[in-house]
């Protein structure tokens, strides 16, 4: 997923934190196998895999993308 979001954000600057699930005891709990995920916050972007228009909706949304 971290490559098709840097795919679609191009020369776009936006700050991104990973997080490793599996590492935390609490995500690992609340997630288990459902990953990969994209998070904006507690908004739930993506899971699994990301779809490209969805993505492009939340950037257009959010002011990030124009």
């Amino acid at each position: 997923m971290q490559a098709a979001v840097e795919g679609l954000l191009g020369d776009q600057t936006i700050g991104i934190d990973r997080v490793d699930v599996d590492a935390d005891p609490a995500l690992k709990a609340r997630f288990g196998w459902d990953v990969p995920l994209l998070f904006d916050g507690e908004t739930e972007i993506g899971r699994h895999r990301l779809d490209p228009a969805s993505f492009s909706d939340w950037l257009r949304q959010t002011g990030s993308w124009e």
